[in-house]
């Protein structure tokens, strides 16, 4: 028997209305659905937003979300428009350490809103959470669905573990993708697809022994045969959810390469028609997830990489022709996008809101054309970007656990802002100086920034022959072009191909598209062995003479950082 929390998300969106007078409280038990039962019972979402790691806390998966519903705004009744993912989380280290719980997943709320919650959620939430004045993670109002992502090689560490988190999520998933060497080390992630034992017995406890469902995330392995066998045995273990990442286990880094949608449809058309099937890998823009939809069969569509650099990609249609207003952006080619200055800002206002608690800064309307005049009179360029006296936040002390919304803050804004630092170097300078926390830092980069928007928006208008095609107002502003794996191309387009299909202006949201591993390769940026440069070139006979190497590539788009005595966060590890 399962706990049911806020039974209007486990409801459709039509038979919900009567029953948001009443949010957080718990309903009475009701049975443990599985499969597609359960995948109904969330309003069958065919979008999803993946786990990724330290990347997909409760803010972003908010701003996330905000682009889903009507206007925007949150706060709003939760959407089964979209399913969403925790970042992954250690299970041992959730079960045993409490500094470890606090400082990843934070749903408690304040004693009011905690005595709203039935005896036996109230029970586990007294046992497994230190008081606490947020109400976050699993809040029924703001942030169902929710998939909580466990690694783990033990079946009762990870079953202690997902019964912390049981009052407060829909479902509970075994991350069986991690291709990274922390992974390889402490033997999880796709680093299990290799002891099937294992994984079943970890799979069927939390089916057997969990109040929710159980949903798993794995890689496809070197044949389409054995990756269906690998498949039929997690669902046979008691999966209600199988996530298929398109991509092998050494596929990353250079040699990430393109995911095979051709394995994931071999799976749909050999599996029955009651498992449940989500696709993952390739996916660059709101477009592809109706390709991918289409060519793999498969019930939902998973972004990772694609959500970090543009958190607008499961947006519904765009405004119509000559309704754009603010926030989003359309050139004279007709391709248009969200605005970096009105997605930071969105974000922004989330912290402010529901992290720190607090009204965000009270906030001129974004710029537009019309208001050329008015915002001629009031803005000074020394002003802008003057350099902020030393940060007043204070460090961090080690003994107290860390926001996970405050964390991510910085690296979160170097994806989003990624192309428009080719231009704009000072503001990636300031923007790298920002401590956790410091939102007098991140405020001072959003001024900065909406202002260098307001410029090239002027320039953009001013000059009759610049398109929006055009390379000096490309997706980053130069010739060289930054670069992410394309998601339906054919094996033998260069990444030159996604990059013509994606680029936008500077100031638009827009992907990160790398180079094939050959392009890697012939460039010198990627040394492989003998067999692996063999498979590597095996499956794409791509041209890259005109492609810049990846550490070209990377200087063209943020400038030289370590020339400047700068430290630009490492790109985010997005598992599985």
């Amino acid at each position: 028997m399962g706990v049911q929390v806020l039974d209007s998300v486990a409801q459709p969106q039509e038979d919900r209305q009567s029953e948001q007078a009443s949010p957080g409280i718990m309903m009475s038990p009701s049975p443990k659905l599985h499969g597609r039962q359960f995948y109904n019972s969330i309003g069958a979402p065919r979008m999803i937003l993946a786990p990724m790691v330290d990347q997909s806390e409760f803010a972003w998966r908010m701003l996330t979300r905000s682009y889903l519903v009507p206007g925007g705004r949150p706060p709003s009744a939760a959407s089964t428009t979209l399913l969403a993912y925790t970042p992954m989380f250690h299970a041992r280290m959730f079960r045993e350490t409490a500094k470890y719980r606090e400082q990843c997943f934070q749903p408690t709320g304040t004693q009011q809103e905690v005595s709203s919650l039935s005896s036996s959620a109230q029970e586990q939430h007294n046992r497994a959470f230190s008081r606490s004045p947020f109400y976050l993670d699993g809040n029924p109002l703001l942030d169902r669905p929710l998939v909580v992502q466990f690694c783990a090689n033990d079946p009762d560490d990870l079953l202690a573990a997902a019964k912390h988190v049981e009052p407060f999520c829909d479902a509970v998933d075994l991350n069986l993708g991690c291709p990274q060497g922390i992974a390889k080390k402490g033997r999880y992630g796709a680093f299990l697809q290799d002891d099937w034992g294992v994984i079943y017995r970890l799979i069927n406890r939390l089916h057997t022994d969990l109040a929710v469902p159980v949903t798993a995330k794995i890689r496809i392995l070197e044949t389409r045969e054995r990756t269906l066998e690998y498949a039929r045995m997690v669902i046979s273990a008691g999966a209600s959810i199988l996530t298929v990442h398109g991509r092998q286990r050494h596929q990353k880094g250079h040699e990430t390469g393109l995911a095979d949608w051709s394995v994931i449809r071999y799976l749909r058309d050999n599996l029955p028609s009651d498992v449940v099937l989500f696709a993952n890998g390739n996916i660059l823009q709101h477009e592809d997830i109706e390709k991918c939809l289409e060519a793999t069969g498969v019930d939902g569509v998973m972004s990772a990489e694609g959500n970090l650099y543009d958190p607008t990609i499961f947006a519904a249609e765009p405004p119509p022709m000559g309704e754009a207003g603010r926030e989003y952006w359309r050139g004279r080619d007709g391709k248009g996008g969200y605005r970096m200055d009105a997605v930071m800002r969105r974000y922004l206002d989330i912290i402010h809101r529901y992290v720190l608690e607090q009204e965000p800064p009270e906030r001129k309307p974004l710029f537009c054309l019309s208001d050329i005049v008015e915002h001629a009179q009031g803005l000074n360029a020394d002003d802008i970007f003057r350099e902020l006296p030393p940060s007043t936040a204070p460090i961090r002390d080690k003994k107290t656990p860390t926001n996970p919304n405050l964390q991510a803050m910085q690296a979160h804004l170097f994806h989003l802002l990624r192309p428009l630092f080719a231009k704009h170097t000072r503001i990636r300078d300031t923007l790298a100086k920002a401590r956790t926390g410091d939102m007098a830092t991140f405020e001072h980069v959003l001024t900065m920034v909406e202002y260098v928007i307001q410029e090239g928006l002027i320039e953009y208008e001013k000059t009759a022959q610049r398109e929006a095609g055009n390379s000096s107002l490309c997706l980053n502003g130069t010739e060289q072009t930054n670069r992410i794996t394309s998601d339906h191309m054919a094996a033998d387009e260069s990444s030159a191909a996604a990059i013509e299909r994606c680029k936008r202006p500077w100031w638009i949201c827009q992907p990160y598209v790398r180079p094939l591993p050959v392009e890697a390769i012939e460039k010198g940026a990627l040394t492989l062995g003998k067999k692996q440069t063999s498979r590597v070139k095996g499956k794409s006979c791509a041209s890259s003479q005109d492609l810049p190497s990846a550490d070209q590539s990377r200087n063209a788009i943020l400038g030289n950082p370590a020339q400047a005595g700068i430290t630009v966060p490492k790109e985010g590890l997005v598992c599985g």
